[in-house]
């Protein structure tokens, strides 16, 4: 393993070592929030700690196997000979968990996140297929046990969804569903089609991680207000009073708009969570921008009109064309069974940062 990773993990284990003595000292008790902050600190630590001590006790035992190779004991040989060979076999693996460990956390993994799903070109089928990825998500979403808010909806003629955000709230949501922003691309025949011909929609996807006030501070004059009367599915109006608000940032442009609470003042809240949202996506992606255009060719563009997956009906076919990766479960998919697809994504975009990090070790070597 490179010397400069090992500096680090030797640094990190002294500091896990210093957290264990900070949290036994009864001042540190008694203090609750230094207690909560050094121990999200010690846990964030715990697994690259428990892999590195794991992958010491391995360099360990490797080390007296081959000092056991050289008595002059023949069958003491044979057995540290065996013994290494399961070790070495070990050790590589370990090294590239570590590796992976070593990457810098993306500080916006442990957020809840705002879903966005939108209805693109095809029309009725859109719509549909809209609401088809939306019930899938929210069924990933109870599968992992996560909390899911609709926040505001827009109905189509046909009980289709033109668009609806939802708050999906739990442990680690945004590092699960953070690779599903793009477009989906899906491939069937409608049912408003009597000759049987195959459609192609689009539906498009923007997951976006909830931050707070204090890291996007948005000034009262800088907003507009204004309130009208929400409505349900074909345009049915739901509601007697001017509840539904619609706000517009003006000096970005953005407009936001909620309807779902009777609430004037809930919808108030709500939009504020969903532009604040926005607004801090919008700077994440300046710092995009400010990249090498080899990093954003390594790591994907990114852009939200990309076309990320396709689903294929009649071949009951799923398609991730990041990864050129394909599945033959479609219906599972849609229940919202993702294993097959959200862990590859993981994998791939991990082996892409770590390439950049390693890149990165190399220049500072030199």
């Amino acid at each position: 393993m490179n010397a400069s990773y090992l500096k680090k993990l030797e640094t990190l284990e002294k500091r896990f070592c210093e957290l264990e003595t900070l949290l036994s000292d009864s001042k540190i008790l008694g203090n609750s929030q230094e207690f909560k902050k050094l121990s999200k600190e010690r846990a964030d630590y715990r697994e690259v700690i428990e892999c590195y001590r794991e992958y010491k006790r391995l360099l360990s035992e490797i080390s007296s196997n081959e000092q056991l190779l050289l008595e002059k004991d023949k069958e003491m040989q044979l057995l540290a000979k065996a013994e290494l060979q399961v070790l070495v076999v070990q050790k590589e693996p370990l090294e590239k968990k570590l590796e992976v460990l070593l990457l810098p956390k993306d500080p916006n993994d442990e957020k809840n996140i705002f879903l966005e799903v939108r209805a693109g070109t095809g029309g009725d089928e859109a719509s549909l297929f809209s609401a088809d990825l939306f019930r899938m998500y929210s069924k990933f979403a109870e599968s992992k046990g996560w909390k899911l808010e609709v926040l505001n909806t827009s109905w189509s003629g046909v009980k289709g969804l033109r668009e609806i955000i939802a708050l999906i709230s739990g442990e680690k949501v945004y590092s699960q569903l953070k690779y599903e922003s793009g477009v989906h691309r899906v491939q069937r025949v409608p049912k408003t089609e009597a000759q049987g011909r195959i459609h192609t929609s689009t539906v498009s996807v923007v997951v976006l991680p909830e931050v707070d006030e204090v890291e996007i501070d948005i000034k009262p004059e800088e907003i507009r207000t204004d309130v009208f009367r929400s409505s349900g599915p074909g345009g049915q109006s739901v509601n007697t009073t001017d509840s539904a608000v619609r706000l517009t940032h003006i000096p970005s442009g953005l407009v936001v708009s909620c309807q779902d609470e009777k609430s004037q003042h809930k919808n108030k809240a709500k939009a504020l969570k969903i532009l604040r949202a926005r607004l801090y996506d919008l700077e994440q992606q300046k710092l995009e921008k400010e990249r090498s255009e080899t990093r954003k060719s390594q790591m994907g563009s990114g852009d939200r009109s990309e076309k990320i997956r396709t689903y294929n009906f009649p071949q009951s076919r799923v398609t991730d064309h990041r990864i050129g990766l394909t599945v033959h479960n479609l219906d599972a998919v849609l229940e919202g069974h993702l294993e097959d697809l959200i862990p590859p994504l993981q994998a791939h975009f991990q082996k892409l940062y770590l390439e950049e990090s390693q890149k990165d070790v190399k220049k500072d070597a030199k």
